[in-house]
């Protein structure tokens, strides 16, 4: 599934491509995603791309008045395109701009493309970022909020981490590296972390998504940026996808259970 910084890497592709252009059609070929994409998403149509943004997972494409939320599901990606490339199999919704062609790909269709009313403050009332905390790079994620969002919770410190109330955008792979870099058993109740740990939490969240920024996020099975590139952080993963190979750092074999329907990958020999 495409976590924040795969999301994180389309924004800036867009926004490097698109911003400021103006969109001429919009072609839906195929609505049928996780919600049906609506009519009004035709209305963005003659704007310019005033902004490329992001909220979590949320890819935001702001034209003047009028917004598209995008979300690329468990295998949705976007790609740029020549006047004329023919459809592939997946393709479902276009954006044509001056210059190139945006296409949405999403061989299972859990993505979704949604239309808003672009108003002041719009995004602050928006149903879907709701219940969502703070962004893992806005100075709203301290290590105090963080060990604070951990009190009186009985639920495990991975699933809190994947819920996103505490903070957003820390999928599977990135919640597993975290982990082990903190040196926290991924099963350990969010409650019984103590404040040091928290704040080495808090560390490796921003350093583990930072540095997946770098990389061009993971590629797993369809996740590529829009210009075709793969992601490769997933080949520098301290635990994720290691089941059985010795730990770089203590030579303890890497171990993979089951958690809330994710494999997880920790080390039994120095994650306490």
């Amino acid at each position: 599934m495409p976590e924040l910084p795969e999301v994180e890497i389309t924004k800036r592709g867009v926004a490097q491509h698109f911003e400021g252009q103006r969109l001429l059609k919009c072609t839906v070929r195929e609505p049928r995603l996780r919600w049906p994409v609506q009519n009004t998403v035709l209305l963005c149509e003659g704007q310019v791309l005033v902004r490329v943004a992001r909220r979590s997972k949320y890819m935001v494409m702001e034209f003047g008045p009028h917004a598209l939320v995008v979300h690329l599901g468990m295998s949705g990606s976007m790609r740029i395109v020549e006047h004329g490339t023919a459809w592939e199999k997946h393709d479902h919704i276009e954006w044509q701009f001056d210059n190139k062609l945006l296409r949405y790909n999403d061989p299972r269709r859990f993505g979704s493309v949604e239309y808003a009313q672009a108003l002041p403050g719009w995004q602050q009332t928006y149903p879907r970022f709701g219940r969502l905390g703070p962004e893992p790079f806005d100075p709203q994620f301290t290590p105090a909020a963080l060990f604070e969002a951990t009190r009186g919770k009985k639920v495990s410190i991975k699933a809190l981490l994947l819920g996103g109330e505490a903070v957003v955008g820390v999928g599977n792979i990135y919640a597993c590296e975290a982990l082990f870099r903190s040196r926290i058993r991924p099963g350990k109740a969010a409650g019984r972390i103590s404040r040091l740990q928290a704040h080495a939490l808090h560390a490796a969240v921003v350093a583990v998504l930072g540095e997946a920024i770098e990389r061009g996020g993971s590629t797993l099975r369809n996740f590529q940026a829009i210009d075709g590139e793969l992601g490769h952080f997933q080949l520098h993963c301290d635990v994720y996808g290691r089941e059985g190979q010795r730990c770089h750092r203590c030579g303890a074999v890497v171990k993979r259970r089951v958690m809330n329907q994710r494999s997880t990958f920790y080390c039994p020999g120095c994650q306490l």
